[in-house]
């Protein structure tokens, strides 16, 4: 299962770095959709390193941390970074939601969510 850790904090890293790139060139849909994906596929590399299975086919942050049994040790700010990124995964992807979210993710806001995230991304991987 080494390896599979190792493909999922890869993909993870990759992730932050698009979500970054979207920041510098304003995108800021995709830089919410990106910090979604980096911080889901870090809890899959944790899902698969304390459970010794393959990761879940699933894109909730909430299920991957209960699954993962992370509830009790997921510090208050991590959990309200989770709860802002949560609808994003789904909502960036129909064009219906698309608008509303332009609206909602500033550049503050999106500063705010990869500063969250590069904090996640610290305490989860000392967790590993």
């Amino acid at each position: 299962m080494h390896e599979s850790v190792k493909y999922w904090l890869d993909l993870s890293d990759y992730d932050m770095e698009t979500a970054l790139a979207m920041f510098e060139t304003k995108r800021y849909l995709y830089v919410g959709f990106m910090c979604h994906q980096t911080v889901e596929k870090l809890l899959k590399a944790f899902y698969v390193k304390k459970i010794n299975e393959a990761a879940p086919y699933t894109h909730s942050l909430t299920h991957l941390v209960r699954i993962s049994d992370l509830e009790s040790d997921l510090p208050e700010n991590h959990e309200n970074l989770l709860n802002h990124l949560e609808p994003l995964n789904i909502e960036a992807r129909y064009p219906s939601y698309k608008e509303k979210l332009l609206a909602e993710l500033t550049e503050s806001k999106c500063r705010d969510l990869i500063a969250g995230t590069k904090l996640f991304i610290t305490w989860i991987k000392k967790q590993l």
